[in-house]
């Protein structure tokens, strides 16, 4: 199968970009993830949000890395200085500043966080006031309008500055509507649930959500010092709550990234299950109650052909996009369907969210469990993934694969080898300067020596 160049078009990576594909992003206090930097994009949103008489108003939310406070002053003293109020929420999931800027008819909002990274990175994103992310052409203005200087004689004064306040029960209003997309119907009481909110954003949501709709929680990763955020926990490191799932004889783990937005699930016997098969669960629940528009899942380039397998025995097309949970929703949008996501766990279930959501993703497959009456392992079953291997090549410069030839070489030559039983992307990272090779294919030893033949042409050709 042919294989996917996951980069942008030659001519827009002739003028470096701020905004990847989530946010912006990068090591903390240094460029583009600076003081200066977030400031000037707090004044640029604020411009792009001013139209009507009425005083406009942004939800900033923030993980729990150290370098939050920092951006989260930077960033609001921005939106002020142009006369927009800020409501700040401290830590908070990434999807709870879209679920509060919406319900709470804000103009935008804003979250400083940089999701599964280390702690020393952050970024900054956006979402629009309908909560979804910004489009790309809105997010190439705000770059226009910062390197521009063309609103930096805006200023204004006395009663026209903003003003920023404290939203005390930010986590309450998102803690009930997260219980509000469980079945009504159902309750969690008898089950014992283990959640790693990796030392971040839902440290205090997630776990009192599941605890309210009645299961026994066993919290890990809910002591957060600004330092430990995805560290050796989370969606990222699931092997300690495997481990303490079977230790405490839990029905099943949870494992969320630094801002929720995702996350990974471990079945009652400590096995990962990952964004595929939790979508498959899913996909046939929902066809089963006729909820699934379209009878169609989305999902990107990196999602395993086992999905599309595991779906189609109820008729369920595959549609898939570039990765990133804002193209997987994108295609949501502009066709009209209800469930899709991401091999890592980012889930979008469109009716009830316009983000990913780890821990409405946990609920709606807590849902199913409790509807069919079975473990986790058994629903998995319907999933059986082929083998794929997946590896990252550090790399100093990204540029168009075409311009490679030793690279596209050694692609055309693992293509040839696997034939039309296994795949070949190539991809470069949108977050992190890293090149990423996946190779899918029915032998996982052939896998491995076919990515490292093209890990080491890449190395070769971007690093000499």
């Amino acid at each position: 199968m042919a294989y996917r160049m996951d980069m942008p078009p030659k001519e827009a990576q002739k003028t470096e970009r701020l905004f990847g594909t989530d946010g912006v992003r990068g090591v903390a206090n240094v460029y583009p993830m600076t003081a200066e930097v977030a400031m000037k994009l707090g004044r640029a949103l604020a411009y792009l949000i001013r139209s009507g008489p009425h005083r406009h108003r942004v939800i900033v939310g923030k993980d729990t890395r150290l370098s939050g406070y920092m951006l989260e002053q930077a960033l609001s003293a921005g939106l002020i200085s142009m006369g927009v109020d800020v409501e700040q929420v401290g830590p908070l999931p990434t999807p709870g500043i879209s679920n509060l800027t919406t319900s709470m008819r804000a103009d935008a909002g804003a979250v400083i966080s940089a999701s599964h990274n280390p702690y020393q990175d952050n970024g900054i994103k956006f979402f629009w006031r309908d909560g979804f992310k910004l489009p790309d052409e809105t997010e190439a203005k705000i770059e226009e309008l910062v390197s521009s200087g063309e609103i930096d004689n805006i200023r204004p004064t006395a009663t026209k500055i903003g003003r920023a306040i404290r939203l005390d029960d930010a986590r309450g209003r998102y803690i009930v509507y997260l219980k509000a997309t469980f079945p009504r119907e159902l309750t969690l009481e008898g089950m014992t649930i283990v959640v790693d909110c990796a030392n971040g954003a839902a440290y205090r949501t997630a776990p009192a959500v599941l605890e309210e709709l009645g299961a026994k929680v066993i919290a890990l990763g809910v002591s957060p010092d600004g330092k430990n955020i995805n560290h050796k926990c989370g969606a990222l490191h699931p092997e300690g709550l495997a481990k303490a799932v079977v230790k405490h004889g839990a029905h099943l783990g949870v494992a969320l990234d630094g801002d929720a937005d995702r996350l990974i699930v471990v079945d009652e016997k400590g096995n990962v299950v990952d964004g595929d098969a939790i979508m498959a669960i899913c996909t046939g629940e929902l066809v089963a109650r006729k909820e699934l528009k379209k009878k169609t899942l989305v999902a990107t380039v990196m999602s395993n052909i086992g999905l599309e397998r595991a779906v189609a025995q109820w008729g369920v097309k595959v549609a898939r996009t570039r990765v990133g949970d804002r193209h997987v929703v994108d295609e949501m949008r502009r066709n009209g369907y209800s469930l899709g996501g991401e091999q890592s766990g980012h889930l979008i279930f469109l009716n009830h969210t316009t983000t990913g959501d780890g821990t409405l993703a946990a609920l709606q497959l807590l849902a199913v469990m409790c509807r069919q009456g079975k473990p986790l392992s058994e629903l998995a079953s319907i999933f059986q993934p082929v083998p794929q291997t997946l590896l990252n090549v550090v790399v100093k410069h990204k540029r168009e694969l075409g311009e490679l030839p030793t690279v596209m070489k050694a692609i055309k030559n693992v293509e040839q080898k696997l034939g039309n039983a296994g795949r070949v992307l190539v991809r470069f990272s949108g977050t992190e300067p890293k090149a990423r090779v996946l190779i899918e294919g029915e032998d996982a030893v052939r896998n491995e020596a076919y990515a490292r033949e093209i890990v080491e042409a890449l190395s070769k050709a971007l690093n000499g």
